[in-house]
């Protein structure tokens, strides 16, 4: 996900969220809410459900939760890893506007 925006329409990506702070729980008229599934995006679960309407919710989605969906979590451990380490505290956003005038 990319951010555009602040002084002279930085672009910079957001910073680095754990897996239990990452992702709403998905909410939908179809979707029985045991297992509780992560929003994923465009009404899709982060384990590939895709309803109409599907959204998030005011809720995290907890991994750590019985009800989790397992497959959910599964996803979430996968994009969780691909995160670099060394870009997950708040001082590692990267900004295209800051290396453009270098």
């Amino acid at each position: 996900m990319t951010h555009v925006g602040g002084e002279w329409f930085e672009i910079s990506r957001p910073p680095y969220a754990p897996v239990d702070r990452r992702w709403e729980t998905a909410l939908a008229e179809r979707l029985p809410p045991d297992p509780a599934h992560a929003f994923g995006s465009f009404e899709n679960t982060l384990c590939g459900i895709e309803l109409p309407g599907i959204g998030p919710s005011d809720y995290l989605w907890l991994p750590e939760h019985l009800n989790a969906c397992g497959a959910c979590r599964e996803a979430a451990v996968v994009i969780d890893e691909r995160w670099p380490r060394e870009l997950r505290d708040d001082h590692a956003r990267i900004s295209i506007a800051k290396r453009l005038a270098k």
